[in-house]
């Protein structure tokens, strides 16, 4: 009797799968129109390995030399990996996007990005270099042909379906099973930033930040991050920037406060803010204090810069931060007692904006490339972030970085097809979007439909407003999702 028990308990629990993907980075050197310097542009990407030769993702560029600081894009990777030893390999793929910014000649913001490279393997990490080609072709004059350089790690997580989320175990239950390994340190970071410009244009101004930034711990003290920022008051819209970097955590207090130390470099500009080229510095220190469970509230203070110090700034701001111990239930350092499953979901899709204000004084249908990720609070309640991009419409600057809080129903009719509300609100401007200083507001509805375990067809309606401009616009959007579990352990 006992070990029939074991075995029907056992299989209750959720099967663990192994989702392998790579993250990238690569860098190219457009030729610009007009004879003007070539812009250095660099790009952040996660794929994932659809088979053994085959992957999909998304990936954001930004420019990082050249005069076209703040020029930044979003887009979808395609492509093959077919090995032609056991070290070498060719990569060929696609990358389909929008953006743009700076007064760049880069019309509607439409682009393509195909490559075709040779790649080796060094077991840690991959590298390839090859040739690229890049074609704003909706009315945009940037087309080039050029050598590409790339670094892939490999970046792979653990699943179960979306349809366990917020199922519970116990750590003794959980320790008979395949999750009984090591967990991984993640957190997710909200915050309102201040930049007070002391050298530069906006020279004693201080631009109102509101971003997002993903830690991932490679140890118990240190991790890497990435960072996204949008202005949405104190200058003309537009200003966005991203960064990549590393840090230090010292807890202290029982582990109720953290001290963190933070280096990061990446690309940033637009809304009049002159970086140059658009390669900026990060040195940060942030000090937090637990409020409850794995919630913690979190101040810094920090420099954002050009490396020459053209354009330097002072930043405090505060946010909110939230840490998941995820994907085990074993810890060097801590002693788990539960297990939860919790709801993840990144959506892909594309808006179109219905006689969108211009600054000109008039209106123009315009569309872009978004990007959003849900992270279920409980069964039906999720937060939300966004990042979005025009690439039609004649506003190729233009881009949004929004978060905000949604809820989902059950599965209806015949357990394919969900319903789903949100509202969003942050920073967007640029492309000549009449937006103000940058904030927005973005209520929506639509619907899910289930075509396999992870993937979902997504379709929505909504309404978006300029606090400041005369932005005032129905849009709808489609796209798919890939939704999955992921297991939380406390």
């Amino acid at each position: 009797m006992s070990v029939h028990f074991f075995y029907a308990q056992t299989n209750l629990i959720p099967e663990r799968k192994t989702q392998e993907g790579f993250g990238q980075i690569d860098f190219l050197s457009i030729k610009m129109p007009d004879g003007e310097q070539n812009m250095d542009y660099t790009g952040l990407h996660y794929n994932l390995k659809l088979n053994n030769w085959s992957y999909a993702g998304i990936g954001l560029y930004g420019a990082v030399g050249g005069i076209r600081g703040g020029f930044f894009t979003l887009g979808v990777n395609a492509g093959i990996q077919q090995k032609i030893t056991d070290k070498l390999f060719i990569d060929a793929g696609i990358h389909f996007g929008g953006g743009g910014g700076k007064s760049a000649k880069d019309g509607g913001g439409a682009f393509i990005l195909p490559h075709l490279n040779f790649g080796y393997d060094f077991k840690q990490f991959s590298a390839t270099a090859g040739y690229s080609y890049v074609n704003f072709f909706d009315g945009g004059e940037i087309k080039s042909d050029q050598f590409n350089i790339a670094i892939q790690i490999p970046l792979s997580f653990e699943t179960a379906s979306f349809k366990e989320r917020e199922n519970s175990f116990s750590v003794d239950d959980l320790k008979n099973t395949s999750w009984n390994v090591l967990g991984n340190q993640i957190s997710m970071l909200v915050h309102l930033n201040n930049a007070r410009v002391t050298k530069g244009s906006y020279e004693g101004n201080t631009i109102r930040l509101a971003g997002f930034e993903l830690d991932s711990y490679i140890s118990d003290n240190f991790f890497f991050f990435v960072k996204v920022d949008g202005a949405y008051h104190g200058i003309k819209a537009g200003y966005m920037d991203v960064f990549l970097g590393g840090g230090y955590h010292l807890s202290m207090n029982r582990n109720r406060t953290n001290i963190l130390a933070k280096f990061g470099v990446g690309a940033g500009g637009g809304g009049g803010v002159d970086t140059k080229g658009g390669f900026l510095i990060y040195p940060d220190i942030s000090l937090e204090q637990k409020l409850f469970s794995n919630v913690y509230a979190s101040i810094n203070k920090g420099y954002l810069m050009s490396p020459d110090s053209h354009f330097v700034s002072s930043t405090y701001g505060l946010g909110l931060k939230y840490y998941i111990d995820k994907d085990g239930v074993t810890s060097e350092e801590k002693e788990f007692s539960e297990g939860k499953f919790k709801g993840f979901e990144a959506v892909i899709k594309q808006d179109l904006y219905l006689n969108a204000a211009r600054d000109g004084g008039f209106n123009q249908n315009m569309h872009q490339i978004s990007l959003q990720i849900n992270f279920f609070l409980n069964k039906y309640l999720y937060a939300t972030g966004q990042t979005s991009f025009a690439n039609f419409g004649d506003a190729g600057a233009y881009a949004e970085g929004i978060v905000g809080l949604g809820a989902q129903t059950n599965s209806l009719f015949n357990n394919t097809t969900s319903v789903f509300a949100q509202v969003l609100g942050g920073a967007a401007g640029g492309g000549g979007i009449s937006t103000g200083q940058g904030l927005i507001i973005k209520p929506s509805i639509g619907v899910n439909h289930q075509l396999t375990d992870n993937l979902n067809l997504r379709a929505g309606v909504g309404y978006v407003k300029a606090r400041g401009g005369t932005l005032s616009s129905t849009y709808m959007n489609l796209g798919v999702s890939y939704r999955f579990s992921f297991l939380s352990a406390k």
